[in-house]
């Protein structure tokens, strides 16, 4: 009997993708990106995701390839423990190659380059901003886990962004920036020299320094500057002697800098989403190619110089040729920018395509896909050009609606205005030919004010024929928008489908807030501050209210399935109510500060997350049931505002029965920080399709002479036994050799010298002479098959005694029988007898 595997919170994504240099597999086939607590490897040819790396508690900050091993990963994280050095988080294998480990410094690490047999990173004291570049050596131990305990200081002072920290050619120097400063360490001399921007003949305030780059062959050092200029120093061994030169073309914050692998060219990206490349450090040489989508955080350059990609503020990464021309582009989860603390779209599901539809760039509607963590396609809804300026007011999305079959959506934008605020409504038909959502209706000011909530009547059978949507404003009304049919005045288009309002309610001159119908569409329920209001789909009369003050009521939703009887509302209060519509009256009531309240689609079940003490808590429950069917207190630290139940393609198969709720539908949240989390008894490496982790198993083994010979003689050691089948069976314990196991399963970083593994890896494939091979079994066979019948008699007596003599061959745990010697002989007549007459049959 299985143990069922418990319920735990993933992160499934929205990581941000932008934090962290991305690197380049050492044949550029792969891509290593840090998202979250993961690290993410994409297929630079498909852009698939194809592993995912964790074994971190925190936010890793820093990846590095090994440069004396290309499949070994380090990387590092931030966390704030306290304490002395502790042991690293492990990270699974690369692709099943050879594992990897991950450097952790428990007073804040970010790991930064491996150079020299050393990790750098910084050391910064909990809660005080004081940053030192720190040496770390790390031993060869037996196993993943490695205790470094020899630190050595090598800069105070330093900034924490690892786009501040660069090391010279070949590892002579390591250079810092800071604010105005800028200092370099010669390791050998033990020498550190130290310049100011503000000495250098300049009179610019916002000329701080914002990013560097070293040469990789030459002794210069590239710079980016707040002011949007790049200086490039030369001579740097003098404190007095240095020089520098200037180039400018970024109007804004230059983002980052990266060389080519020959140095023969300098990369730059800022705010204005354009990559520049510099030609020989001339200002007057250089090729751009812009329309990139989101300013540029981070550039990196493959080993082989093919390749180059630029991370963006918006998670996208933009894999670009060394020609300057565009490959590919991998578009995480999009961090809306309209507002920091929420979206404002909220988390809707696309009844289609089951993706998670959102706030994407300004004025579009981004639908995203769970499975493959990655933008599906971004919709133009306000279909303005943004323009990039800090305080302009500019139209955005606020509200979004799908109707049961995902036919029709409605979609709401608005201008900030404090006055009079601009609105739109927006109804668009989907296309089946074009694949693709077509505007049908716009009305201009469908409010007076601003519009708080918006749904479609939830009626499969019915959509087709009488869609309804609705719609609740602060302007104290709700309406009802019907699908009306015209005719072309024209006769060139026929019947012409449009949306007009068909009723206005309101409630004793309150705000609505809240709006939402019932399974079976009958029902509509209006909330209008601290009371509920239900009013008949078909008449539009009001039905039943329902008050709970004090406090305004923050969410509604009615019960599925056998608890749609039942109408759930959360206060603002901290009061969450069920109230019974077959006898107006109150079921239940909870104390619970509710921010968000999501039903099941599937089944009975609702999901209510609270937010207390600085966690937030999960509690699922039934209305016809008083006490919850699972709760998950501390299911995170961040506040949780929006959530979403997405239907599984599948059920999903529950070793318990607390755990049924999932069996229809996966619940999803979205916390404050725009990440994307989810519960399941899974890890995320087991949510991959089975055919990305053998794509990526596959395709990431080196191909070295040594994987040539070896491949080569299995090729042929299979083919060969598939030929002497017949004859004999070999011994495939040969084949599981534990010589063999240990050298190819063994962390590279703890295996022995070279010399120490040859004698034992060359001995295990060695065969004794006590059990004869393959081989020689068929020689023997065919050098006996020539001899006379004369000559076998002659030798009769030699051949019985070396086959007593000769000990039987042990297969597979059987004894093979031995031939008598009249059986030999009508053997070898048989392989004599000419049987190529069967061929012309």
């Amino acid at each position: 009997m299985v143990a069922p595997a418990a319920l735990r919170v993933v992160r499934c994504g929205g990581g941000t993708i932008h934090g962290v240099r991305a690197v380049f597999s050492s044949d550029s086939k792969y891509l290593l990106c840090a998202s979250g607590d993961f690290v993410k490897m994409y297929s630079v040819a498909t852009e698939e995701t194809l592993r995912l790396m964790g074994g971190h508690a925190d936010l890793v900050t820093g990846i590095q390839l090994n440069p004396h091993n290309h499949m070994q990963v380090w990387g590092g994280r931030r966390i704030w423990l306290g304490g002395a050095w502790g042991a690293p988080a492990p990270w699974p294998n690369l692709a099943g190659a050879v594992g990897g480990l991950a450097g952790v410094l428990r007073r804040g690490w970010e790991l930064l380059e491996h150079c020299s047999g050393n990790v750098y990173g910084w050391k910064g004291k909990p809660y005080v901003y004081a940053f030192q570049l720190v040496s770390v050596k790390l031993t060869k131990t037996a196993g993943q886990d490695v205790e470094a305990k020899e630190l050595s200081v090598v800069l105070d002072g330093v900034d924490a962004s690892p786009k501040h920290i660069a090391f010279g050619r070949e590892g002579q120097y390591v250079a810092s920036v800071k604010e105005a400063n800028l200092q370099v360490y010669f390791f050998k001399q033990k020498q550190l020299n130290r310049f100011s921007v503000n000495t250098a003949k300049t009179k610019n305030r916002n000329s701080q320094f914002t990013c560097i780059a070293c040469h990789p062959t030459e002794d210069c050092i590239a710079t980016g500057h707040a002011d949007g200029k790049i200086r490039l120093w030369r001579n740097f061994y003098h404190k007095k002697d240095y020089t520098f030169s200037t180039l400018h073309w970024h109007h804004d914050i230059v983002m980052d800098l990266a060389y080519s692998v020959e140095g023969t060219s300098l990369l730059s990206g800022g705010v204005e989403s354009v990559l520049v490349l510099w030609h020989n450090e001339s200002d007057c040489r250089k090729d751009f190619l812009p329309r990139l989508g989101s300013p540029i955080e981070y550039i990196s350059v493959s080993s082989d110089g093919s390749l180059c990609c630029t991370l963006h503020k918006d998670n996208r990464i933009t894999i670009i040729n060394s020609n300057l021309r565009f490959s590919k582009s991998i578009q995480g989860l999009i961090k809306s920018k309209c507002n920091k603390i929420y979206v404002k779209t909220g988390l809707v599901v696309d009844p289609r395509t089951k993706a998670l539809v959102l706030n994407g760039e300004p004025g579009h509607l981004q639908f995203y896909s769970l499975q493959s963590d990655q933008q599906l396609f971004s919709l133009d809804i306000v279909q303005r050009q943004y323009i990039h300026q800090a305080g302009l007011k500019q139209a955005d999305l606020v509200k979004v609606a799908f109707s049961a079959r995902g036919k029709w959506l409605a979609t709401v934008e608005e201008r900030e205005e404090a006055a009079d605020p601009e609105l739109q409504l927006k109804l668009w038909f989907y296309d089946e030919e074009t694949q693709s959502f077509k505007l049908n209706t716009r009305v201009n000011t469908p409010h007076e004010n601003h519009i708080t909530d918006m749904c479609f009547r939830d009626m499969d059978e019915l959509e087709d024929d009488s869609p309804i949507l609705v719609t609740t404003g602060r302007d104290r009304v709700f309406k009802v928008w019907v699908m009306v049919e015209d005719t072309d005045p024209e006769g060139n288009y026929g019947h012409i489908v449009s949306w007009s309002c068909d009723f206005v309610g309101s409630y004793h001159n309150y705000q609505a807030t809240n709006c939402c119908f019932s399974e079976d569409g009958s029902l509509l329920a209006v909330s209008f501050e601290e009371i509920v209001t239900v009013w008949d789909s078909v008449t539009w009369e009001l039905k039943c209210t329902f008050c709970h003050p004090p406090g305004k009521i923050r969410n509604i939703c009615f019960g599925r399935l056998t608890c749609s009887k039942y109408l759930i509302g959360a206060t603002d209060h901290g009061f969450l109510c069920c109230w019974n519509l077959l006898t107006c009256a109150l079921e239940w009531s909870a104390h619970l500060n509710v921010l968000v309240l999501q039903p099941d689609p599937l089944s009975e079940h609702i999901a209510a997350v609270s937010w207390l003490s600085k966690e937030s808590s999960l509690f699922v429950f039934k209305p016809n049931e008083p006490r919850p069917v699972y709760i998950q207190r501390n299911l995170c630290k961040e506040k949780i505002l929006l959530a979403a139940f997405v239907p599984r393609d599948e059920p999903e198969m529950t070793g318990s029965e607390k755990y049924l709720w999932l069996r229809s539908s996966q619940l999803f949240f979205l916390t404050d920080a725009q990440e994307l989390l989810t519960l399941s008894t899974r890890s995320l490496e087991e949510r991959l399709t089975p055919s990305s982790k053998q794509l990526a198993t596959e395709e990431s083994l080196p191909v070295t002479p040594f994987s040539l010979l070896l491949g080569k003689h299995r090729r042929q050691q299979s083919q060969e036994d598939t030929d002497l089948g017949k004859l004999v069976v070999h011994n495939k314990h040969e084949q599981d050799s534990p010589a063999v196991k240990e050298l190819l399963h063994t962390p590279a970083h703890v295996l022995p010298s070279a010399s120490f593994l040859c004698p034992i890896f060359i001995n295990s494939l060695l065969i004794s002479k006590e059990n004869k091979s393959a081989e020689e079994v068929a020689d023997e066979v065919e050098m006996e098959s020539e001899k006379t019948d004369d000559d076998l008699d002659e030798e009769g007596d030699v051949t019985e005694m070396e086959q007593e003599d000769t000990n039987p061959m042990e297969l597979l745990g059987e004894m093979t029988c031995k031939l008598s010697k009249s059986q030999e002989r009508e053997l070898r007549k048989l392989r004599k007898m000419d049987y190529s007459w069967i061929s012309a049959f």
